[in-house]
């Protein structure tokens, strides 16, 4: 499947969490940062970045648990790439949508001290 049509099906197929953190995102509703959903970098689809801030931020559900080595190497190429890589996992996006919020926000702080802000 081509990638940009991959992509259309993977936004048309979000999960609960994906949906609740794709609210608090769009519209440059976070901080004015715009963020885009299941973009593909090299060879994975990230479930939102924000170009901008160089961030990745990816909703990890309970079929995470078992490809560990697989994320690692993903947030191994991402990084290699110039990307950060916040992941939060679907129990802390439903539960606690503000604490979330705040992580994503300390890591474009952490990238802008960190010198990795671009500006559009």
């Amino acid at each position: 499947m081509h990638r940009i049509a991959r992509a259309r099906a993977l936004r048309q197929t979000d999960n609960l969490t994906e949906d609740r953190l794709w609210a608090m995102l769009r519209g440059r509703r976070l901080d004015g940062l715009k963020f885009r959903r299941q973009v593909p970098i090299d060879r994975y689809f990230a479930d939102f970045v924000c170009m901008e801030a160089r961030l990745v931020v990816e909703a990890d559900g309970p079929s995470h648990r078992q490809s560990e080595d697989y994320d690692q190497a993903r947030t191994e190429v991402l990084e290699s790439l110039g990307y950060q890589v916040l992941r939060v996992s679907n129990e802390q996006v439903l539960a606690d949508p503000s604490g979330v919020a705040l992580a994503i926000r300390a890591a474009v702080a952490a990238g802008r001290s960190a010198g990795h802000l671009r500006r559009p």
